[in-house]
């Protein structure tokens, strides 16, 4: 063995080292350089990449980076078909909000998205009047309601302030979800706390004392409101909101005493006049004529129940001034698409609420 074929570095002997001979992949794919082999010894490398030299000789010329537009991601459901995502300009030339489309609450699709706006705003846009009146259904509880005044009225005061805690409690909480407050436990509990106790006191002073006995709580219960929103730590703004709100929810409430502190014939004849053109307004009617009818059904109704108990004719006065009355507070409890809460607190108590004290002047004057 000559040393020049030895090397003691690597331990490569060419008279004694394997060499492979077969066709293999590795033979079959990749080409063999010029000279090299089996028994051929590998030749330094002289001649340089051709397409190197090239390179190295042409200027290079740099293109700027553009970045590939990537679509925004969307999930897709099982077994529906992905649908491609529309351009911006798309999205600006998208259809207007058609007649079914804003019947269902929904508008077109958008890239942004489409947020929904209020029944309110709908109708404001589409010209129409934002005002829903309460329905069939509070109506016939304020009628339930109307009818437990009238028959508990006869029976004596003890009867009548039962039905008369309801209507205190329902017109303190819904008042105050009616001006878009709640929860507001304290006004309410405050509000609800004044009707009580002017409900005790006609009580205990009678029914010839029932101007001081209620008007008295309404002074006080106006002072209590104002010191509760002066400890309060909000907004001068909220302040003086929630203050008006309170103090109209406790004169309401307070003022509903009122039935208490009129005579029974007078109290009778104003609630079932009440329930009556309650029913009567709440008739898929046109405005006008709804109101029209219901007020001369209320006057019928005083009538009749004052035919029985000796009111006679004044039962009609009584009974239609008890109605306008009573449209009144179902036309504030309609206001703005108030929610099905409002419909059935301020729905149902507010128009009995507000004829309060016309039932209970006029029962007085025309006794």
């Amino acid at each position: 063995m000559s040393s020049d074929q030895y090397d003691p570095y690597t331990g490569y002997d060419p008279e004694h080292t394997q060499q492979w001979e077969g066709h293999t992949w590795d033979t079959q794919n990749h080409a063999q350089l010029p000279g090299t082999g089996a028994g051929h010894p590998q030749q330094p490398y002289q001649q340089p990449y051709q397409g190197y030299e090239q390179a190295q000789q042409q200027p290079q010329q740099y293109q700027p980076y553009e970045p590939a537009q990537q679509q925004p991601y969307q999930p897709v459901a099982t077994g529906v078909r992905p649908q491609p995502v529309p351009e911006p300009q798309q999205a600006a030339q998208a259809p207007q909000v058609t007649a079914p489309e804003a019947a269902a609450g929904y508008g077109p699709a958008t890239l942004a998205g489409n947020a929904r706006i209020t029944d309110a705003q709908r109708a404001r846009l589409e010209g129409r009047s934002p005002v829903i009146e309460p329905g069939m259904q509070p109506a016939l509880l304020t009628a339930v309601l109307g009818a437990l005044l009238a028959v508990a009225a006869p029976l004596g005061s003890y009867a009548l302030v039962v039905p008369l805690v309801a209507l205190q409690a329902v017109t303190a909480a819904g008042w105050f979800r009616l001006n878009g407050m709640w929860p507001a436990r304290q006004g309410i509990a405050l509000a609800f706390l004044g009707g009580l106790v002017a409900d005790v006191a006609v009580l205990a002073a009678g029914r010839d004392h029932a101007p001081a006995a209620i008007l008295g709580p309404l002074a006080v219960w106006v002072i209590l409101s104002l010191v509760l929103q002066l400890r309060s730590h909000a907004s001068p703004d909220e302040r003086m909101y929630g203050l008006m709100a309170t103090v109209a929810s406790s004169a309401l409430t307070i003022l509903a005493t009122g039935y208490l502190g009129a005579t029974a014939d007078a109290v009778s004849a104003g609630a079932a006049a009440i329930a009556v053109a309650a029913v009567v307004r709440a008739l898929p009617l046109p405005t006008p004529v709804s109101v029209v009818i219901s007020l001369l059904a209320a006057a019928g109704a005083g009538y009749a129940v004052g035919g029985m108990n000796g009111l006679g004719t004044n039962g009609a006065v009584l009974g239609a001034a008890a109605a306008v009355c009573a449209l009144i507070g179902h036309r504030v409890a309609s206001y703005d698409y108030p929610s099905r809460f409002v419909h059935f607190t301020a729905g149902v108590a507010l128009p009995l609420a507000a004829a309060g004290p016309v039932v209970w002047v006029l029962g007085r004057a025309l006794g």
